[in-house]
């Protein structure tokens, strides 16, 4: 697996920012079958940072309707990397 294809969008939100400025923790979005090793060397390799941990959660998909259309979002994966001291990760947020 291509490292560049299991890291999809960081997540920004409140609590994702609290992290990040408190323990620094930044979230992502990660592709369903990584594991917590190819996640690590996926941001070790694309942020050139060291990083700790890597923390999983994967969430099912919801069921929406729009009408009389209805389906199913998709599920997906959010990793948690925590990194070492004095590494940090610049990112693009949209206000």
């Amino acid at each position: 697996m291509d490292i560049r294809n299991i890291i999809k969008k960081p997540i920004v939100t409140e609590k994702a920012s609290i992290m990040k400025e408190k323990d620094n923790k930044y979230t992502f979005m990660v592709d369903k079958d990584a594991n917590k090793y190819q996640i690590k060397l996926a941001v070790e390799g694309l942020f050139n940072v060291k990083v700790q941990s890597v923390h999983t959660s994967n969430y099912a998909g919801k069921a929406k309707r729009m009408g009389a259309h209805s389906g199913y979002r998709s599920d997906w994966k959010k990793a948690i990397v925590k990194l070492g001291k004095g590494q940090e990760i610049q990112m693009v947020e949209e206000a």
